[in-house]
């Protein structure tokens, strides 16, 4: 097995210029990209902390205690980001995701989410709002985040073994305490609650069954990720990649699955149903779903951007600069019809499908050579 070697690069890089918006402003039709791809999904990082330092995202050896994060100064304001998240519901998005880091770090977060939840659509509707998170504050926050308006939460959980979750998170922290605050997260009335879990072969693979056993007929849905190449400092390699379609092979091996049909456009997980003994999909099992990010593209139908913690717009998950807001936010005389233009501009103008590029790459490479924002700095 050959060394690995994790590249110490800076996650924040240069930003694109801004485009200038079109004269007069055309804001009458909502924006395509270059590839005929709507703008639905807003992924949203509300710190660049993180109090775990799973292998994968923020190894030890990189964000270690003289990593320099970002200063509060530099992160957006609560306000910022709902007037930000504003202007993109009305061209054309109906979903937020709040992620980090771990986004349960910021402080008084539930102001944010209760901004966010007052959002509203062109037709009048409420805005899809979730949030990602590592599951170790979730217990004693759950209620607090339903109360503000919080509809959905996705817990990242590697593993039910003890010593293998421990390990992965590398900081010790216990999986019961995970467990626990996705059960605080089911009894405030948040669903449905997804777990995601990264399987790195080698690392955590053996806990596919056991995890899937765990969670059918809890209503849970557990979707299992290809292990990624975001960033430069997570030492990635292809070997370890354990291809989607293996992973449904041990599940069907345990039991039946059905294929179902993508819960809406642009939808990441590949979904599959538990059958009952009729060879029918049974509700009460449930379902799994797997991410297939390495081995099979979804660029196609891609309909996700994202902002960054200080206000960097990126338009995909392995992109290596992003469009830096910030200024025009804090800038007194830049109407939010100017801003919403730039943002058309901007969306108009993308082209990105990395996944679907991928496989053009050299064998021996396995993932782009040119250095990419940390999926710990946008989110994933």
């Amino acid at each position: 097995m050959s060394e690995r070697v994790i590249a110490l690069v800076d996650q924040r890089h240069p930003s694109w210029a801004l485009p200038t918006p079109s004269t007069p402003l055309q804001l009458a039709q909502l924006p395509l990209d270059q590839l005929q791809r709507p703008l639905r999904d807003l992924r949203i990082s509300v710190t660049d902390r993180c109090n775990f330092r799973c292998s994968y995202c923020m190894p030890k050896e990189v964000f270690d205690k003289d990593y320099a994060y970002l200063p509060h100064s530099a992160l957006l304001s609560f306000e910022e980001i709902t007037r930000t998240a504003s202007l993109f519901a009305q061209r054309g998005v109906q979903k937020i995701r709040l992620t980090g880091g771990e986004p349960l770090l910021r402080k008084n977060l539930e102001i944010l989410i209760a901004q966010l939840a007052a959002l509203r659509t062109p037709e009048g509707l409420p805005l899809d709002l979730t949030l990602t998170t590592n599951g170790s504050l979730l217990a004693r926050k759950a209620q607090s985040l339903k109360e503000a308006g919080l509809q959905r939460v996705t817990v990242s959980l590697d593993g039910l073994d003890d010593a293998v979750f421990r390990r992965m998170n590398d900081v010790d922290f216990p999986v019961s305490d995970v467990l626990a605050g996705i059960e605080a997260a089911q009894a405030a009335g948040m669903g449905p609650i997804k777990v995601n879990m990264v399987v790195k072969r080698g690392t955590n693979d053996h806990e596919i069954i056991p995890m899937a056993r765990h969670f059918r007929g809890t209503g849970v849905v557990l979707r299992f990720i290809e292990y990624m190449d975001v960033g430069a400092t997570n030492g990635w390699r292809m070997d370890e990649v354990l291809p989607s379609a293996q992973v449904i092979e041990r599940l069907q091996a345990q039991w039946p699955l059905l294929a179902l049909q993508a819960a809406a456009p642009g939808e990441t997980a590949e979904r599959w149903g538990y059958a009952n003994a009729q060879g029918q999909h049974d509700p009460a099992l449930g379902e799994i779903g797997v991410i297939s990010s390495v081995t099979q593209a979804f660029c196609g139908d891609c309909n996700r951007a994202r902002l960054s913690t200080e206000g960097r717009l990126y338009l995909c998950l392995f992109a290596s600069q992003g469009y830096d807001l910030r200024p025009l936010l804090r800038e007194q005389a830049a109407s939010d019809a100017h801003i919403a233009a730039t943002l058309d501009a901007i969306w108009r103008g993308r082209s990105d499908r990395y996944s679907q590029r991928r496989s053009e790459l050299p064998p021996e490479q396995g993932s782009s050579p040119a250095r990419r924002v940390e999926m710990s700095y946008i989110g994933g």
